[in-house]
């Protein structure tokens, strides 16, 4: 009797493409278990608890009368939060203050969300295996997607409700939120092309990113220039201001980021089926058949891994420097005659004059953001333990702290060179507004020095994740963002003090406004020194990969 093979039906048409999917976006998000319910709480809980702020800082109605006049009056500021339609009331000023932030933040978190779940899983050889199996070619996207998507609504309706909760009106709470998750959704798109466009995950981060600070731009010049106000209808952080909340919505804006996702998603599909799996539309160019003799150390590769994000990190933060530089004088706009306000921004960033306090307090903020940096730099080497390349250099007679210390180099002294250089820019612009740019400029950069100490203790934190528990090294952008919260908003929400002195910038001099002290510096340095220490020796005795 002779036994006969059938072979198994193939499954043919449009579905074919997505089988799978369901299994891949319950994969990504057993993944994503922890950072995706950090970025929910964080952006969903800060309009409401924000707003509570409001009628503290300026309790009476004549404080409130003259907010909108002086803050469409200044450019500058228009600059930084956007335009200003109400703000007299609580969710007006909230929707002002925060709103284009919102927008910018979940931007962000939808690029990195899709990239990960997509073109770094080519990277990582996954996506080729996976591919192998019975998975369409469509599923891996259209699960990183749908995981992108669904925390980026998720945000809003979370934004929505718990400012409902906070006795906000339904419609403007509804707007706000429908605002920062329809920016999520243009994201997400954006995003779905940039990883086909690509070759590697950090060049469509890359890419992804870059759009979010183009559009940032584009708003920023459409608001703060009367004669060029159209630019900002070119920006999706733009749209999501003009929707309006809380100053007589226009709902109908929405159907622009709704029409924009369609149109860019569906470029990204299109384009998918146009390349193979682990290469982009965008093909690398071949480098020379033998390496420059400028690449043969491990410095020389780690330079060549951390110029662009250095670079394009340098650039940032000068250009941010300068613009928040420029608009010190004119912060007592913001704060107008609240006392409350005042003492606000002096427990951020001084006891002296407010734009002393202000230009502390945008100190502290540099230094948290690029504490973000020294975070990525720290983990660089990680990104190539996972895929596999740092096996063959150990192979060779590299040694294991030669290339880790490499690699910190950039760490610890990239966020020193960036410190400095936002120190320079922002005593210049603010120096060459009020007058006394030598002195203005070296009292920033030691006020920027200061804050060295802080950024180090974040950078430090990474190192010891990747050296003990590499598996557990995305805790290190937790910690990052954990510190940023509580420095930023606990001191504005009436924090408990010991809540707040979990982060390291909370110890830091609020240079130049408060006297210079040298004990908490050397604190934190030594706990910076330890973190690194124990990372090196932990890298030093575990296992590869």
């Amino acid at each position: 009797m002779t036994a006969t093979l059938e072979r198994p039906a193939v499954v043919s048409g449009p579905a074919h493409g997505l089988v799978g999917t369901w299994q891949l976006t319950r994969l990504a998000l057993r993944r994503d278990r922890i950072v995706l319910p950090i970025w929910i709480v964080l952006l969903g809980i800060m309009p409401s608890t924000s707003s509570g702020t409001f009628e503290t800082l300026y309790p009476t109605a004549a404080e409130r009368a003259g907010l909108t006049a002086s803050m469409g009056a200044n450019p500058s500021l228009s600059l930084i939060y956007g335009p200003a339609f109400d703000l007299s009331t609580a969710g007006g000023f909230t929707a002002w203050r925060l709103g284009g932030f919102l927008a910018l933040v979940v931007g962000l978190m939808a690029v990195f969300t899709v990239t990960r779940h997509t073109r770094a899983e080519e990277d990582s050889g996954r996506a080729e295996l996976l591919a192998s199996a019975v998975v369409g070619r469509y599923a891996l996207l259209t699960a990183g997607v749908l995981v992108s998507a669904g925390a980026s609504v998720l945000i809003g309706l979370v934004e929505t409700g718990l400012m409902i909760g906070a006795k906000l009106p339904v419609e403007g709470s509804l707007a706000l939120g429908a605002a920062t998750a329809v920016t999520g959704l243009v994201f997400t798109a954006v995003a779905a092309v940039a990883v086909q466009v690509a070759e590697y995950s950090r060049t469509a981060n890359g890419i992804g990113a870059t759009a979010v600070g183009v559009a940032f731009l584009l708003r920023a010049v459409g608001d703060s220039t009367s004669d060029a106000g159209w630019v900002s209808w070119l920006s999706p952080i733009g749209w999501a201001q003009r929707i309006r909340p809380f100053a007589d919505e226009r709902w109908w804006v929405l159907l622009l980021p709704l029409a924009a996702t369609v149109v860019v998603g569906a470029i990204g599909y299109a384009l998918l089926p146009r390349r193979d799996v682990g290469t982009g539309i965008i093909p690398p160019r071949p480098g020379p058949a033998e390496a420059a003799a400028s690449l043969r150390s491990p410095f020389a590769l780690a330079w060549r891994l951390h110029r662009g994000p250095l670079i394009g990190w340098l650039i940032g933060t000068a250009v941010c420097a300068a613009v928040f530089g420029s608009v010190a004088s004119g912060i007592g706009d913001v704060v107008g005659e609240s006392q409350q306000a005042k003492e606000i921004f002096q427990r951020l960033g001084g006891t002296d004059g407010l734009i002393d306090a202000f230009m502390a307090a945008m100190t502290g903020l540099f230094a948290m953001v690029i504490a973000l940096y020294g975070v990525q730099a720290a983990l660089r080497l990680r990104a190539e333990e996972t895929a596999v390349r740092v096996e063959p250099l150990l192979a060779t007679g590299v040694g294991r702290m030669r290339l880790l210390g490499s690699h910190l180099v950039f760490a610890f002294g990239g966020t020193a060179l960036m410190m400095v250089v936002s120190g320079v820019l922002l005593g210049l612009s603010n120096g060459m507004r009020s007058g006394g740019v030598g002195d203005a400029v070296g009292d920033m950069v030691v006020a920027s020095l200061a804050q060295l100490p802080a950024v180090w203790v974040i950078t430090g934190l990474a190192v010891t994740l990747f050296g003990l528990t590499p598996k557990f090294t995305t805790a290190a952008w937790a910690i990052a963002g954990l510190a940023l919260l509580l420095s930023l908003f606990g001191p504005v929400l009436n924090l408990p003090q010991a809540i707040v002195d979990a982060s390291p910038f909370s110890h830091v001099p609020k240079l130049p406004a408060a006297e210079f002290t040298a004990t908490p510096l050397v604190w934190l340095t030594g706990v910076a020194v330890v973190a690194l220490v124990a990372g090196l020796m932990g890298w030093r005795r575990r296992d590869v990969g």
